[in-house]
């Protein structure tokens, strides 16, 4: 059986209404609420008026939404900042925004995270050759977005390749 593709069209003041549940409920991008807007059946000055709407009643806050979508992604996820940002351009958020919130993560604690997972993956990889290890590692540390130079670095100081 098939799921048929209804789009649902709703007037401006119902969009609204179920935009600002859809806010309230987690912290959303503008371009998640546009997207939101255009699968409702609104587009261009209906859709750009209720985001406006959304945002000085704050219900919509970019700068909120980036911080929210970096600290979440950084202690429940475990991300790298590299996939971070990737993740919030992909989002649409300004550069500017990005990078201020990139910079709200704390240095040692990104150090740890990163020291924490590595220790955490070379437990569970059987390798005898260290250079394969190490590959395998950095690869892992790419992978969720952490830096390779950073990934070397807490490999080298960490001792996890003296197995």
């Amino acid at each position: 059986m098939t799921k048929e593709n209804t789009e649902l069209k709703l007037t401006p003041a119902q969009a609204k209404l179920k935009l600002e549940h859809f806010c309230a409920y987690q912290e959303r991008s503008q371009q998640e609420a546009r997207e939101k807007l255009y699968s409702y059946g609104l587009y261009t000055e209906d859709a750009e008026s209720i985001i406006c709407d959304l945002i000085e009643n704050n219900f919509l806050n970019e700068e909120r939404f980036t911080e929210a979508y970096c600290r979440g992604k950084f202690k429940l996820k475990h991300w790298g900042k590299l996939k971070i940002r990737a993740g919030l351009m992909q989002k649409r958020v300004p550069t500017k925004m990005i990078e201020k919130a990139i910079k709200g993560i704390d240095a040692d604690e990104y150090w740890q995270t990163l020291h924490n997972l590595l220790v955490r993956k070379a437990a569970l990889i059987n390798e005898k050759n260290k250079s394969l290890l190490k590959k395998k590692l950095i690869d892992y540390a790419y992978s969720k977005g952490y830096e390779k130079t950073l990934t070397a670095e807490v490999l080298n100081f960490s001792g996890l390749l003296e197995k």
